[in-house]
């Protein structure tokens, strides 16, 4: 904590404001102390839990019989909780009655000193392990250094002001990040919907019914066909690259300035980071000028995060793909790449084939021969212009959200700053 604070602030020690109750686990190896039918309502708290303002919901649950033979906690509707183990400081409210592991702590106050929604605040706020232990920052806590962590206490007129004005902002991102999260499901529904229609919801251009046909997809309607990956695939000499591999780049061969050299971290679902963080020399480029990358490719992961697919915006210049992916480049006049991109991201057939081929397990990693095989349902190209339109449309708006999320963060952020070191006050009405 800083040794300057701001007139009229104090520090206290959280062992002076809370009691802190560390929760418990169940033994595993007794099955009646768990509910796996989710009846008992005893909802239990793990660190996974910890993924907004309030945990209402929990993976699991346990029974009666595993409440009364542990020592796990009863936490009360609107108490503070942390994870103060492994992932440090996720901070949410209880948002009901439930237990916690011993992984997470809860601050049941013992002073009106302190503001709860303050507290929490401030915790987000507050490095709690700047003085402490740097040595294990990152990795753990426990309950008595909990106790000697200080929390600067603003009067607490001004803490309430504080909380006021961050949760008013809370409020706004939990609305615009559920806007987003509501336009991307109905984005989802519609383009499954529009590549994958049914008797009942299809129509042609004129709005008559149209007759359907069997497919390997499934029924499919009567003016299109189910066509192989590498079919699309445009009349060039390197349609679809990967590489270079071994020595034909060296990695004391990259620059630090020059033409990018894209790899899985430039490629995300439906986003081109365009944040470059290796480069090749002109040389180098035309050397290796078959692994080019183009506006317009469709790009996709695969190796780590497998199955990662995003187009290649205009702008990019002359980029090189890295081993990490595979690039392809559609002929536009018999598929658009957008739509390409979607099926790779997320349809349900697409999965289906992926999943075939790693025999079910977790794909490592996606050949050649399995994209070029991925059967897909192609629709006339008039029809796909306008399916590519209405994409387009619902993917702009969820853009615009993101960007209003973005700016809000942004604000919370520097709220943070500003109000919980004291270096602008606020107003406290009178």
């Amino acid at each position: 904590m800083s040794e300057v604070l701001p007139n009229g602030w104090g520090q206290c020690k959280f062992g002076n404001l809370f009691e802190i109750a560390i929760g418990g686990t169940p033994s595993r190896s007794e099955p009646k102390y768990w509910d796996s039918s989710k009846t008992s309502g005893n909802s239990w708290v793990s660190i996974k839990d910890l993924k907004g303002r309030y945990v209402q919901d929990t993976a699991e649950q346990i029974t009666d019989i595993g409440v009364s033979n542990s020592n796990v906690k009863l936490i009360t509707q609107g108490t503070v909780i942390m994870s103060f183990k492994l992932s440090v400081g996720k901070v949410a409210y209880a948002g009901k009655d439930l237990y916690t592991n011993e992984a997470i702590a809860a601050f049941k106050p013992t002073t009106d000193q302190i503001d709860v929604d303050y507290f929490y605040h401030g915790l987000h706020f507050w490095d709690l392990l700047s003085d402490i232990d740097q040595a294990v920052k990152g990795v753990t806590l426990n309950k008595e250094k909990l106790k000697n962590i200080d929390a600067l206490l603003p009067p607490l007129p001004e803490q309430r002001k504080i909380a006021e004005i961050l949760t008013s902002v809370d409020t706004v991102i939990e609305r615009t990040q559920a806007q987003i999260d509501k336009l991307k499901a109905v984005k989802t529904g519609m383009m499954q919907e529009l590549l994958s229609p049914t008797p009942e919801n299809y129509r042609t251009g004129d709005g008559s019914n149209t007759a359907f046909k069997d497919s390997p997809l499934g029924l499919i309607p009567e003016g299109w066909e189910i066509e192989t990956l590498e079919t699309q695939l445009a009349s060039t000499k390197y349609p679809m690259r990967s590489g270079p591999f071994g020595s034909a780049l060296l990695k004391n061969e990259l620059v630090p300035k020059g033409h990018p050299y894209l790899g899985i971290d430039n490629v995300h679902v439906e986003h081109f980071e365009s944040t470059y963080r290796r480069y090749v020399s002109d040389e180098k480029f035309a050397e290796l000028k078959r692994y080019a990358v183009f506006e317009g490719d469709v790009m996709i992961t695969i190796m780590g995060t497998v199955g990662r697919s995003c187009v290649v915006p205009r702008g990019v210049g002359k980029a090189l793909s890295s081993k990490h992916v595979w690039t392809m480049t559609f002929d536009q006049s018999k598929y658009l790449s957008v739509l390409a991109c979607w099926q790779l991201n997320y349809a349900t057939w697409v999965q289906e084939q992926f999943r075939n081929e790693s025999q079910g397990g977790v794909m490592e990693s996606i050949s050649s021969k399995t994209l070029k095989n991925l059967l897909l349902p192609i629709p006339p190209i008039a029809e796909q212009l306008k399916i590519a339109k209405a994409h387009n449309t619902i993917s702009r708006t969820i853009e615009f959200r993101l960007a209003q999320l973005e700016q809000a963060q942004r604000l919370k952020k520097a709220l943070m700053q500003d109000l919980l070191t004291g270096k602008v006050r606020v107003t406290v009405d009178s």
